[in-house]
């Protein structure tokens, strides 16, 4: 008894983690680095870059909206453009070998990602002298927000490496050399582990289609085994990956594509209509077939996110399929913890009310992000 009460409190506390982690809507705060590395030249290797930072982390950061009126203008961003660069510039460090490498500031644009409007910083750094690998120090909002991930992505003589910077790894030596095959795949597995971690949305989605999975119906009491639970599970998941890695591949080979505004707003649909049919059956004993529909547009969700990191031309396929795999990785170990907590705590007054209460909680952020997506407007504070 005492054993099933602790599950049930860890159940509790990874439902309440879901349920304050949605607020972001998409995903957390994360920026995009690229860094282009040219050969030497007279005063030494020139480094080409572009920062995507979301003005919505800059405004929490620099409290860019002026006037307070919860609407960034042009015209507030481009009258702080150079207090952004500074704030900015000042928490990124390059050097080749012992030696730094200079960072000037360039021009500033705006740009829109799936999940909202980037300020674009364009920048020069020279360093004195071309070494086997780049130092790259990353530390922005490591003060505001210790989830802050930075996407960086290195071009140099033609190839393509990336990495991920965060409070944990905020100094890292990226190698000059060209990447192997094996190695893009691996740092793109990553991508793919981490997306499906932070796509709250994608999570919410597939947790909600996943709740009945322990229950009996009426008619089936063989159904509160471990093993009818798992096969139902498996069902469920499997439609899932194979529709949205179908999409994602299409999506990211640019053979097939959707305006993000519409996508976005279509998961949010799907996450809204996966957690009423936990109050009211809608699809209950078709929910691998819905998981399948809805699986196809969060896989376009996915080749967004896999847009904003870029794919390597030299190791296209290679990398997206690394992606997809991480995805999946990421996605099993979310069901790997939740089908036995799940299953032991079936029978429990929480999970009653996890079906429910929980099931309403769902469809309400989920209808938050559907009116935030489909109007492109703000409700939620953060």
């Amino acid at each position: 008894m005492m054993g099933r009460s602790l599950l049930a409190l860890l159940a509790l506390a990874l439902a309440l983690a879901l349920a304050a982690a949605p607020a972001r809507a998409h995903k957390p705060s994360d920026s995009y680095l690229t860094l282009k590395v040219a050969g030497q030249q007279q005063d030494g290797q020139q480094i080409d870059g572009q920062w995507d930072i979301a003005l919505r982390d800059l405004d929490f950061a620099l409290n860019l909206d002026q006037d307070g009126d919860g609407a960034l203008t042009w015209d507030e961003i481009r009258s702080q453009h150079a207090s952004i660069a500074s704030y900015a510039l000042a928490r990124l460090s390059l050097s080749s070998g012992d030696a730094a490498c200079p960072i000037a500031a360039g021009e500033q644009l705006i740009d829109h990602h799936t999940d909202g409007a980037y300020t674009v910083l364009r920048f020069r750094a020279t360093c004195p002298a071309a070494g086997a690998a780049l130092g790259v120090g990353y530390r922005l909002f490591a003060d505001l927000d210790p989830q802050h991930k930075g996407l960086v992505k290195l071009e140099h003589a033609g190839a393509t490496s990336s990495a991920i910077f965060g409070p944990e790894a905020a100094r890292q030596q990226l190698s000059l050399r060209a990447p192997g095959k094996l190695a893009q795949f691996v740092d793109y597995l990553r991508h793919g582990v981490w997306h499906i971690w932070i796509g709250f949305d994608h999570i919410l989605f597939l947790l909600s289609l996943l709740l009945p999975a322990v229950i009996a119906p009426s008619a089936m009491k063989e159904a509160q085994t471990l093993r009818a639970a798992f096969i139902d599970v498996l069902k469920v998941v499997t439609a899932f990956t194979l529709a949205h890695s179908l999409t994602l591949t299409l999506a990211s080979l640019q053979v097939l594509s959707l305006p993000s505004r519409w996508v976005e707003s279509a998961i949010a649909a799907s996450v809204l209509l996966a957690a009423v049919n936990n109050i009211v059956p809608l699809f209950r004993a078709r929910r691998p077939l819905a998981a399948f529909v809805f699986g196809l547009i969060h896989g376009f969700g996915f080749a967004g996110v896999l847009a904003d990191l870029g794919l390597p031309q030299g190791a296209l396929v290679l990398s997206l399929a690394g992606f997809n795999v991480g995805v999946e990785l990421g996605q099993l170990a979310i069901v790997a913890v939740f089908l036995p907590l799940a299953f032991l705590t079936r029978r429990t007054w929480f999970y009653r009310q996890l079906m429910s209460t929980g099931s309403v909680a769902i469809a309400l952020i989920a209808g938050v992000w559907l009116f935030e997506r489909a109007f492109d407007m703000k409700v939620l504070p953060v």
